[in-house]
């Protein structure tokens, strides 16, 4: 089979970031199948690359997530056009596979099923448009409502949906009834990441890694860090991060005075690798918004292949999936002596912390490993229905 895969953001692990298309692409070329991916990258040219048997079309198309909202907007526009334009010259194409975000991913693939006269399946990262809505990126009227109109055209021409989380699924189906949607939540690498014992350290490290932006609301972990301070609590923080958000955030911690927290420059997935060997616990973050509660971070997976505590500041399936499978726990971001209450135990009992983080590694492989989900995809593209014996209980995984 050869799949189309348009993903505007795709990633290598070299590049670090999110990669779970490098995941999936690689995982179907690995199983005998076919795969061209239109993405794009901050270049001036256009290049076509064989990556580990992944054909990658790069378009020029600069973005960056401190653009504003008028130049984000130019370049989704700007890789619709480009990517159509490209994609309608890919020959024997079987099935179109776009992701979202941005939802404009969408319009690629309806378009290029028309063209192409194949299906495409569209897969959901996030509620978009109704995200960015809740953030405050999207306030005109009229645009919501195209935005709206757009939503409802793709999932509705979509041959199949693939939803990252049980609560975009349900969302979605509520709105959709008539549509079936699949859930393939993100992935843990379990290759890559190793469960290093490191809970017996005297000084308890928590770390971050992934985006600084609005959505991740990291002012709660230096709300956390400065109340630990306050106490002489024996906690260091570790943010491993890039975004817009990053300069005020280094100034906020300096003018705070904090000396138990730490940047690190961003990097690549070997740099995370080694970055979470040396912290106890992963801190999962995002802004108090309900429609976030549906996210699917990879820092969150990553945690859990590393085999660390995670601990999670918003409610929702996340949160009661490490509640349930005593892996983690959810803190209030409001309150940081609610965290300090529900982090001592662990500092003061390391055979309670192994084993939380024991039980993270356990349903990283058992739940969420590379090839389960992998193999969902293919069940899915093979019009089998995708195995549910793998994953968590349905409680655990209701939004």
């Amino acid at each position: 089979m050869k799949i189309l895969y348009i993903h505007q953001y795709f990633k290598t692990p070299e590049e670090g970031g999110a990669i779970r298309s490098y995941y999936l692409a690689k995982g179907l070329v690995d199983k005998g199948h076919e795969v061209e991916m239109i993405t794009s990258w901050n270049q001036s040219t256009y290049q076509r690359v064989n990556y580990q048997g992944i054909v990658v079309h790069y378009l020029p198309i600069p973005y960056d997530n401190r653009m504003n909202a008028w130049m984000r907007m130019m370049a989704f526009i700007r890789f619709v056009l480009k990517a159509i334009a490209l994609g309608q010259k890919i020959k024997q194409v079987d099935v179109i596979y776009a992701t979202s975000t941005p939802l404009t991913t969408g319009w690629i693939a309806l378009r290029l099923k028309k063209l192409l006269q194949v299906p495409f399946y569209f897969e959901v990262r996030d509620l978009w448009p109704e995200a960015p809505i809740q953030m405050g990126y999207l306030n005109l009227p009229g645009a919501k409502k195209l935005a709206f109109a757009l939503e409802r055209l793709i999932y509705r021409h979509a041959e199949k949906i693939i939803a990252l989380s049980p609560g975009i699924q349900q969302s979605i189906v509520q709105r959709f009834p008539e549509k079936t949607v699949h859930l393939i939540p993100n992935m843990a690498d379990c290759a890559h990441f190793s469960a290093s014992d490191n809970s017996e350290s005297p000084l308890f490290s928590i770390g971050y890694t992934g985006a600084a932006g609005r959505v991740n609301a990291l002012d709660s972990l230096l709300r956390i860090a400065h109340y630990c301070q306050e106490e002489n609590l024996p906690i260091h923080f570790k943010i491993l991060a890039d975004g817009a958000d990053l300069p005020r955030l280094k100034t906020l911690a300096y003018e705070s005075r904090l000396n138990n927290l730490a940047f690190y420059p961003f990097g690549d997935k070997q740099v995370v690798k080694a970055f979470l060997d040396k912290v106890q616990a992963v801190y999962v973050s995002f802004a108090d918004k309900p429609i976030l509660q549906t996210n699917s971070p990879n820092k969150y997976f990553d945690g859990l292949a590393a085999g660390k505590l995670i601990v999670v500041n918003i409610e929702g399936w996340l949160a009661e999936m490490a509640k349930d499978h005593r892996f983690g726990f959810f803190a209030n971001p409001y309150f940081p002596a609610e965290f300090v209450e529900k982090i001592k135990p662990f500092m003061i009992n390391r055979d309670l912390l192994k084993t939380y983080q024991n039980n993270a590694r356990e349903v990283a492989e058992n739940y969420f490993s590379i090839d389960i989900q992998v193999d969902r995809l293919i069940g899915i593209l093979e019009n089998k229905a995708p195995s549910l014996s793998s994953m968590p209980s349905q409680a655990s995984l209701s939004a």
